[in-house]
């Protein structure tokens, strides 16, 4: 052996492992591979990972790259704790000014427009301390604000420093009407464009006309060169989704979108659940949501090139996707759009997710471009009866894990001896039990007493709450199978209710009914329905600041467009197969928070020919919420027809006494 390999040895254990190994791989390599992965979730297969090395390793070699994991691990999450330290911010103002710009735009958001982030794009939380899924920051020279919508008016001043930082409302005080304001002319303000979409970023250009600045894209996000020990970009493995979950092949998926691309030789795929869906993959690059981070030029003649880390993609997952699928790097992409562009071609792009880089690349390189919808959305939304099919397998299996759980909480709750985090355990559990489990959908919301009116409250060891008497308790929670993802909220009284919590709660309720009763023609949008949920509460003088309803993917998704229920202006028709989610709510600050929700798929009415809901969630209703009054005869036979179809279906699944309790509090109203 030479001298200079001995050493290098000696140095390095991982390198004697590898020559031992035969495998063909330096260590850097490795130890890059290593970190990549430790910075993804670990998921329910810890170990699958492995899965992508170059052999199978001996066991001394899996026992050292499992160490070197579960170090990265713990640096990454000591990391990931860490205060979002005034430094941080005096950091990032001195980079500015050496570049010469006045203020910067440090959104929520990665290339790819997501609810889920990796680690090394959560920079609004390294920079701020805020980690909702959604919000946006200016850093100006003298002053910074951080905008976030009305799920997180509460959350915002608990995380962040409000010396720093002014907490605004985004709909109330837009940042671009601020921006706009604090700018003098002349100003420069940067912002990355791989973070912006066109159409996103269009408020900001605007803003910064008006005001006589400038409006910068930069080549590096400056917010990264003083991050420091900022993780890598994760690594997981990704996954066949099996013809049995999906319900149509992904070369037939290809044709069919190719083929409505109409006269554009292109589409860019910029949306990774568009690309899981196309190609019938998943992944594990981010919490709760089973994707690989990629990119995808689909062509008219339904081949496509996969911008991944190929590293992700064994052989067994390319046999999967086929010679029409070319696994390319991701830094090939610009090469590949500049290509595009040097021939002309017509490339359809998504101006509400595409990177403004892609769009940019393309213009100045001579592609036509065509704004459109990602075709895959309305497709990949309209699920197949196979998937329908495994959707309400999905929801039978969840429910008996809630119910035994709200068993659980009915016995113990009034004990006092849960507390937030105990209960959400608990809960998840009973989840892990059922067929098909591949983890939570999103972080429960465990909401006890006034942390139930944070309408995104998320539990730590600091905040964590005993469920006790006399207060209201709201879970919101929800799984991922292979066969269908679920979401459900259930409020539920520990002791006996307030007559102003029954009137509120009752009020929700008679809004979910209203929603999930609703019968309408072709043709309408989510828009024209969010007035039904909220009738009720109106009547009262009462409302809630967020959505009534969002899409929810097939093993994709909790959160899925273009499909929602809101105030706002919506065009998008809700169609046969669509799932969203029915979920009014009322929230009394500093109190309690009442929500409940159910998913609902679109269907046909035979008798009129209209569109209405079937409601696929199966959990019971707590009926010490309910003012009987208050609720009319139709509205009665709905929940306890509701009530009975909820044990019929679970009451198989259940325990003896777990179904006796279960036959109690679904017995008519």
């Amino acid at each position: 052996m030479a001298k200079g390999l001995q050493t290098r040895e000696a140095a390095d254990p991982l390198a004697r492992l590898l020559d031992e190994a035969g495998m063909a791989a330096a260590p850097d390599e490795i130890h890059a591979l290593v970190r990549g992965v430790a910075a993804a979730p670990p998921g329910i297969e810890p170990e699958a990972w492995l899965g992508l090395l170059p052999s199978p390793p001996a066991p001394a070699l899996k026992e050292t790259l499992l160490a070197l994991e579960a170090e990265a691990r713990v640096a990454f999450a000591a990391e990931r704790h860490a205060a979002a330290t005034p430094e941080r911010l005096a950091a990032l103002r001195a980079e500015l000014a050496s570049l010469r710009l006045d203020g910067f735009l440090v959104p929520r958001a990665d290339e790819h427009q997501g609810e889920y982030v990796p680690r090394a794009a959560n920079r609004l939380a390294w920079l701020t301390g805020f980690t909702g899924s959604a919000g946006l920051a200016i850093v100006l020279k003298e002053k910074a604000a951080i905008f976030v919508d009305g799920r997180y008016t509460l959350q915002v001043r608990e995380q962040v420093a409000t010396d720093r930082f002014t907490p605004l409302h985004l709909t109330e005080d837009p940042p671009h009407a601020w921006l706009k304001a604090a700018l003098k002319p002349g100003a420069r303000i940067g912002f990355d464009p791989w973070l912006f979409t066109p159409s996103g970023l269009k408020p900001f250009a605007r803003a910064c006309k008006e005001a006589g600045a400038a409006l910068v894209p930069g080549a590096a996000n400056p917010v990264d060169r003083v991050w420091q020990d900022r993780p890598p970009s994760p690594i997981s493995p990704v996954r066949v989704h099996d013809l049995c979950f999906a319900g149509e092949a992904g070369e037939a998926k290809r044709k069919r979108i190719a083929a409505a691309l109409d006269d554009a030789d292109a589409v860019f795929l910029s949306q990774p659940d568009s690309i899981a869906w196309l190609l019938n993959v998943r992944g594990g690059d981010l919490s709760h949501t089973p994707l690989p981070l990629s990119f995808a030029l689909l062509y008219a003649d339904a081949s496509l090139d996969w911008f991944i880390d190929p590293r992700k993609v064994n052989a067994e997952t390319k046999a999967h996707l086929g010679p029409g699928v070319r696994v390319r790097e991701r830094t090939a992409l610009l090469e590949t759009l500049g290509g595009l562009g040097g021939r002309q071609r017509t490339v359809l792009l998504d101006p509400a997710t595409t990177p403004v880089a892609v769009d940019a690349a393309l213009r100045e390189r001579g592609a036509v471009i065509r704004n459109g919808m990602d075709p895959c959305a309305l497709p990949k939304a309209c699920k197949n009866e196979t998937e329908l099919a495994g959707m309400r397998a999905a929801h039978r299996r969840d429910g008996a894990a809630l119910t035994r759980f709200l068993a659980l909480l009915d016995r113990e709750g009034p004990k006092g001896g849960l507390t937030e985090i105990s209960a959400a355990d608990a809960l998840e559990g009973f989840r892990r039990e059922n067929e098909h489990f591949r983890g939570l959908s999103f972080p429960t919301i465990s909401g006890a007493g006034a942390h139930g009116a944070i309408v995104h409250y998320r539990v730590t060891p600091e905040t964590d709450a005993r469920i006790a008497p006399d207060l209201l308790y709201l879970v919101d929670s929800g799984a991922q199978y292979l066969d269908g993802t679920t979401d459900v909220t259930r409020t539920v009284a520990i002791g006996a209710p307030t007559a102003e919590q029954r009137d509120r709660f009752t009020r929700v309720l008679k809004g979910h009914i209203a929603l999930a009763r609703a019968r309408f023609p072709e043709g309408t949008a989510g828009s024209q329905l969010d007035a039904l949920a909220r009738a009720a509460l109106w009547e009262g003088g009462l409302d809630y600041d967020h959505g009534t309803g969002h899409g929810v993917g097939s093993y994709l998704g909790v959160h899925e467009g273009p499909q929602r229920i809101s105030k706002r202006a919506d065009s998008v028709a809700l169609r046969p197969g669509m799932i969203l989610s029915d979920e009014p709510g009322y929230y009394e600050t500093d109190a309690y928070g009442i929500r409940i929700e159910s998913l609902v798929v679109v269907r046909r009415e035979k008798s009129p020919p209209v569109l209405g809901f079937e409601v696929l969630t199966l959990a019971p209703i707590d009926r010490a919420l309910i003012e009987k009054n208050l609720l009319d005869e139709e509205e009665t036979a709905w929940l306890d027809a509701y009530h009975r179809r909820v044990f019929e279906a679970l009451s198989p699944l259940l325990d003896a006494s777990t179904k006796a309790w279960l036959q109690s509090v679904t017995a008519p109203l």
